[in-house]
């Protein structure tokens, strides 16, 4: 990668515009601190996947997964819900937040039904678009083209194109560049370490942007679709969306690094860092979150008769951790009074904890299982 060439900037009329070599072709790789990150990270993720293996009902928590990802990933884009708000119902959210809250609460349909999706259609421009359909239908986006490349020119940073930071490639060239990226998903012929080959292709992707709003969104939502369509993690378990936003100079700056100075290197080492990281934090999260099991059914045992019906509300917590009566009714079958009754016991046993502070209309958090996601190590 010594010699590696970005792109080059092309005059269209009053401004120019970046065209990205394209990157189906043959890679080697020279840099042993390179190729030591590199180690690092299979290895941290093949633990990571090797750890959620041996987690009982790894499935619950993966909803989790996808509410903090949405919030982190959206929240690099200026969007403000946090993930108890993403958590909640829209008519629990204040008027002036609603406009964000559904950004995220898209974030986490489109995520869900993309991975749905991999078990039928590959990693292709056809599934990129169709994530975009969701992510940007009914939302501030929604007059912007969803589920379709643009067909005019856009830009980065700036109140015009004539101050922007950065104006993607030429909206004609976008099929082209987008089937180049395509081919080198599915090549067979080029052989490029998986880990970065996505790194490559979130660049790629970033700097063809080829959507007129959500790209950020859509590019990061990719490398976890990309990983388990490879097999490399048998679960979507790790997103780098958090890791991004607490380094968003940086990961905007190593972006436009490779841009004007052609070094993907500083980019590729950022990436690792990244997925080394993510996948550490990612095993200290399950361990927290089995430790709290424990400690739930601990408490749970002191119940008796009702534990039974106390585990059932709990399995379900762990997918979605708010409830109110209603819900806990559906989910436990018990009558009104015994649910009450319940929610009244976990409470005292500070299992669930109530944040509405009214008499009608109690909403309970399972707080210590959010706790866990809103930390950071």
């Amino acid at each position: 990668m010594k010699h590696f060439i970005a792109g080059r900037y092309i005059k269209q009329g009053t401004y120019k515009s970046f065209q990205p070599e394209k990157i189906n072709r043959a890679w080697s790789i020279e840099n042993m601190e390179l190729l030591s990150l590199l180690s690092q990270a299979d290895r941290h993720l093949g633990r990571l996947d090797m750890y959620s293996e041996n987690i009982p009902n790894v499935d619950l928590f993966i909803s989790m997964h996808v509410v903090k990802e949405a919030t982190q990933s959206s929240k690099i884009e200026g969007t403000k819900t946090n993930i108890e708000e993403a958590l909640l119902d829209k008519k629990n959210i204040a008027e002036e937040k609603r406009d964000d809250w559904e950004e995220v609460q898209n974030y986490i349909k489109a995520l869900n039904e993309a991975i749905n999706k991999l078990e039928d259609l590959p990693f292709s421009s056809r599934l990129i678009k169709q994530t975009h359909r969701i992510l940007l239908s009914g939302v501030r986006g929604k007059h912007k083209s969803p589920g379709e490349f643009r067909t005019s020119q856009n830009w980065i940073g700036g109140a015009t194109i004539m101050d922007a930071t950065f104006i993607p490639p030429i909206h004609s060239t976008i099929d082209e560049y987008m089937s180049d990226l395509e081919e080198f998903v599915h090549s067979e012929e080029i052989y490029f370490p998986e880990l970065l080959k996505i790194a490559l292709i979130h660049y790629q992707f970033e700097t063809i942007h080829p959507f007129l709003d959500g790209n950020g969104r859509v590019g990061r939502l990719m490398i976890t679709l990309y990983l388990v369509e490879k097999g490399i993690l048998k679960k979507p378990i790790l997103y780098l969306s958090d890791f991004f936003e607490r380094n968003r100079t940086l990961y905007y700056d190593n972006l436009m690094r490779v841009r004007e100075k052609n070094d993907i290197t500083q980019w590729f080492k950022f990436f690792l860092v990244g997925i080394i990281e993510t996948a550490k934090n990612g095993i200290s999260t399950f361990d927290k979150i089995l430790k709290l099991q424990q400690d739930v059914e601990n408490r749970i045992q002191t119940l008796g008769s009702r534990s039974s019906s106390a585990n059932i509300l709990i399995k379900d917590l762990y997918q979605h951790p708010i409830i109110d009566a209603q819900k806990a009714k559906e989910v436990t079958g018990l009558s009104a009074p015994s649910v009450y009754k319940l929610l009244v016991e976990l409470e005292k046993l500070k299992i669930i904890h109530e944040v509405t502070g009214s008499k009608r209309g109690k909403i309970y958090f399972f707080r210590d299982y959010v706790n866990i996601f809103n930390r950071e190590d």
